[in-house]
């Protein structure tokens, strides 16, 4: 049973890397995309550091990771990917960031967007801290959302592109320990662990991460009672 239940015609995913939205809400995108909603991809960063190859040069790693995210982006109906190529691992809460995901937000006009949840910096629960990246970009995006995209006289260069303000209307934060809302990702279960396996340079074993991935929505799926599902923070902004 889904609690008041979102079927958005255009969705806005906006994420420090690539790979971070397959594993947080591919299932919900590719649920989403099959209704006949657009959905499109923001990755904030280029994606340079994530190698522990140490043959592998930052520029190689930055195409291969946009390619295979295009890839998962592919398989699950996503119709377009975004990079700004921030610098990986550097990611920082400031102006120009905040301006930049406004001007996709404005271009996009989403009626959803779903990014991280910055309030959640670790959890002692399942033993990590999240990235700074993730963190910065979740705050970066809250603000763009809300006051920045909407205001008309927040970035007047966006208005002297053509960009009018947006407002979108609902959040959804990616939270490992928490949530207010739900999705049944139970037929698009195989198009999330399909995406993840895109992302070949990330999975040194894509067989134990696509286990504990179906374990998790298996566990949030057991919230809802159903097989397996993503949970988010839902904000409805009034």
């Amino acid at each position: 049973m889904e609690n008041n239940s979102l079927k958005p015609k255009k969705v806005l995913g906006v994420a420090a890397h690539p790979d971070d939205l397959d594993f947080g809400m591919s299932g919900t995108i590719a649920k989403w995309t099959a209704r006949g909603a657009e959905a499109y991809y923001l990755i904030l960063t280029d994606g340079s550091k994530g190698s522990a190859d140490k043959n592998m040069s930052p520029e190689d790693l930055v195409k291969m990771r946009q390619d295979e995210q295009r890839e998962a982006a592919k398989i699950l109906g996503v119709d377009e990917v975004f990079f700004l190529n921030y610098e990986d691992g550097c990611l920082v809460c400031d102006k120009q960031l905040k301006r930049d995901i406004a001007r996709v937000i404005r271009k996009v006009k989403p009626e959803v967007i779903m990014t991280f949840d910055p309030t959640l910096v670790y959890s002692a629960k399942r033993g990590i801290i999240n990235h700074p990246d993730h963190r910065a970009a979740g705050q970066a995006t809250l603000d763009a959302c809300f006051p920045l995209a909407r205001d008309h006289l927040s970035f007047p260069e966006l208005l002297a592109e053509g960009l009018e303000p947006h407002a979108t209307p609902t959040i959804l934060l990616m939270n490992f320990d928490k949530a207010n809302y739900y999705e049944d990702i139970s037929d698009t279960i195989e198009k999330k662990m399909a995406a993840l396996a895109a992302h070949a340079s990330q999975m040194l074993n894509i067989e134990n991460t696509q286990k504990w991935m179906r374990e998790f929505a298996k566990e949030v799926g057991a919230k809802i009672n159903t097989d397996y599902a993503e949970g988010f923070v839902r904000i409805d902004i009034g």
